[in-house]
């Protein structure tokens, strides 16, 4: 009986591949990291990002093969990432597992990234209790949406203009203090005072999100200060974020009866959210539901898992042994 699938996520700068059963066991996980790569630029460069996914696919395709114990015979389907992402990266991606899947006769499913991070609070071990409120926070996207089941979701509200973690990434930049800026800010901001009135966009208009704003405000802040202190410069920065963040959940839970909270994406690392997400959900009676912090990063086991979800949609078509990519945004 088959029971595995191959998951290849390749979105922005990691080679990731992963292994993974139907109840979320991660039978193994492989990352090619690029981040040394890039940290010269302070952020992703795409076209190098897409020629070390070409380097690295395949030896870390079997290097995740070898370590879970398993042949292509094992393998139920092959799930790749097919966006949002670079279209460089992504095609890497999408080309290897189509060619793979048509040399190995397995099925090959296109997976949207975010519903990857939708169910990586999962991997390990089975944590949402539905109905449920998540917030999904990264380097590229930040909304609220409301699930009564992993194939059942309604978006509550999105951001206008920057996700939350571009706007940690370019603050860290503002700052000097290196790529990627997200786990830095945030180390750095316990160091600091949060003592600079920095501008909260958006904070009690409906459940949608803006960043773009804070982070201008943090450049016009550092651009008319003189020997600005970087550790409250960033305090502050993160303190306005997770007023942000938190204030938008409030909100939610408060209009939608639910059993548990969701914070997934990169973001959810942070042990400043991680800590008031898990204040507001004692206070609201919820269960806050948390990826262990490696899945809370782009990783492959997140598509692999969504990948089971695919396979059991009553609307999706039959997976095809090629390319199936017409399964709806999510």
């Amino acid at each position: 009986m088959k029971k595995y699938i191959l998951g290849i996520e390749s979105s922005c700068d990691d080679t990731a591949v992963a292994v993974v059963t139907e109840a979320g066991e991660v039978k193994s996980s492989v990352i090619a990291s690029q981040t040394d790569l890039h940290a010269q630029f302070g952020g992703v460069f795409p076209e190098f990002a897409g020629r070390a996914h070409v380097a690295a696919i395949l030896p870390t395709i079997e290097r995740a093969m070898q370590e879970a114990g398993i042949t292509p015979a094992d393998l139920e389907a092959i799930g790749v990432t097919r966006g949002p992402g670079l279209i460089g990266s992504l095609l890497v991606g999408l080309s290897t597992a189509s060619g793979l899947g048509l040399g190995w006769g397995v099925p090959v499913i296109g997976v949207n990234h975010l519903r990857g991070h939708l169910r990586s609070a999962d991997l390990e071990e089975t944590r949402v209790s539905y109905p449920a409120i998540i917030l999904l926070v990264s380097g590229g996207h930040t909304f609220l949406a409301h699930m009564d089941s992993p194939a059942e979701i309604q978006l509550l509200g999105s951001t206008r203009d920057d996700s939350v973690g571009e706007a940690y990434d370019k603050v860290g930049r503002m700052l000097d203090l290196g790529y990627p800026g997200g786990p830095v800010v945030d180390r750095t901001a316990k160091l600091g005072q949060a003592n600079i009135p920095f501008p909260r966009p958006m904070l009690h208009k409906g459940l949608e999100f803006s960043f773009s704003g804070l982070k201008s405000a943090v450049a016009r802040y550092l651009d008319a200060t003189e020997n600005p202190v970087v550790e409250d410069v960033a305090a502050s920065f993160v303190e306005a974020a997770m007023d942000i963040l938190l204030t938008k959940c409030r909100k939610a839970l408060q209009q939608y009866p639910v059993r548990s909270l969701v914070v997934v994406g990169g973001v959810a690392a942070s042990p400043q959210l991680r800590a008031q997400a898990g204040e507001l959900c004692d206070e609201m009676g919820v269960t806050l539901c948390l990826p262990p912090l490696r899945w809370s990063t782009d990783n492959a086991a997140m598509i692999a898992l969504a990948t089971w979800d695919y396979l059991h949609l009553d609307k999706a078509p039959e997976p095809l042994p090629a390319l199936q990519l017409a399964i709806g945004d999510f």
